[in-house]
């Protein structure tokens, strides 16, 4: 693998452990990237890059004193939550993907691309608009909006590579064999060795800092199903709170969830990596309207320790 695909992969994963609160396994990550760049003689911001990670690990240093330190107390959703305050949100952000969780995917899409004009909302509002596409459509209609995209410049390169990331590995489990292409400003990054000048690449942005992810295990404790791990894709995500539209179908499985409870064997997949961790159930709604009509949708507040 090319040294500059390395240290990236290095300084993802770190952000992995850090946004699960895995700390010393982010620290390890963000030392070994180090170790590497230290060895890169034509890096174009060698100096600023070590700086940041210097600044990354003194950062988790801190947090893992007070985790050692201070009481543990996991944030959890005020049960009897409003429905009109959950359905609308805090932002406009919040407000679209309530929409489409409930089953307004149409409109959602057209409040998602109004935020693409805003560079604060623009990766998120349009990953999405990629789950709406294939909550109403398909995979297929997903990658025509990123190739629409693709072709346009609305976007910059290291903000379509974050949305291709994102659902390329959901292309291949749903077993499409297409290999969404990588923007070009990313490409010729990615191909720039140090005999061509150095190489030159920056720390995952603030944007990258919440985690994808894009399905999920539930290892269930009580029911039919105790005992045995179910998957179930992860439809929607709004910082660390994840939307899973449950089919009517399927309903014997969430029966017994309510507001608070706490998951603690859940199998997090992203386009990075696999892990372990706990989550909250925030809210268990049932969809009264739209195509998804009868259907559920549940809310789990993933816990970062």
């Amino acid at each position: 693998m090319n040294i500059s695909l390395q240290i990236k992969s290095l300084l993802n994963e770190a952000e992995l452990y850090r946004a699960q609160g895995l700390f010393p396994e982010a620290k390890d990550k963000y030392h070994a990237a180090s170790a590497m760049i230290h060895k890169i003689d034509k890096l174009k911001n060698k100096d600023s890059l070590l700086k940041a990670i210097s600044g990354k690990i003194q950062s988790l240093e801190k947090k893992t004193e007070k985790v050692e330190t201070g009481p543990s107390s996991p944030e959890l959703s005020e049960k009897g939550q409003n429905l009109i305050k959950s359905l609308f949100g805090e932002n406009d952000l919040q407000k679209a993907v309530a929409l489409a969780k409930f089953g307004q995917f149409e409109r959602a899409i057209v409040e998602l691309e109004a935020l693409l004009k805003d560079d604060v909302y623009r990766v998120d509002a349009g990953k999405n608009i990629i789950r709406c596409k294939m909550a109403i459509a398909s995979v297929d209609d997903a990658i025509d909006q990123y190739h629409q995209w693709l072709s346009g410049d609305l976007f910059n390169g290291h903000q379509l590579e974050s949305i291709r990331t994102y659902l390329q590995p959901i292309v291949d489990r749903k077993g499409i064999d297409k290999v969404l292409p990588v923007p070009e400003g990313e490409r010729d990054e990615i191909d720039t060795d140090a005999d061509s000048g150095g190489i030159e690449f920056s720390m995952p942005e603030a944007e990258e800092e919440i985690l994808d992810i894009t399905s999920i295990g539930i290892t269930f404790t009580s029911g039919t199903h105790k005992g045995k791990m179910v998957e179930f894709d992860v439809n929607f995500q709004s910082g660390g709170t994840l939307s899973l539209i449950i089919s009517k179908n399927d309903q014997g499985l969430i029966d017994g969830l309510k507001n608070g409870d706490c998951l603690d064997d859940i199998q997090f997949y992203s386009p990075i990596a696999m892990f372990k961790g706990t989550a909250v159930v925030a809210n268990k709604t049932r969809i009264d309207t739209g195509p998804k009509q009868g259907d559920f949708c549940l809310d789990l507040k993933v816990k970062s320790t």
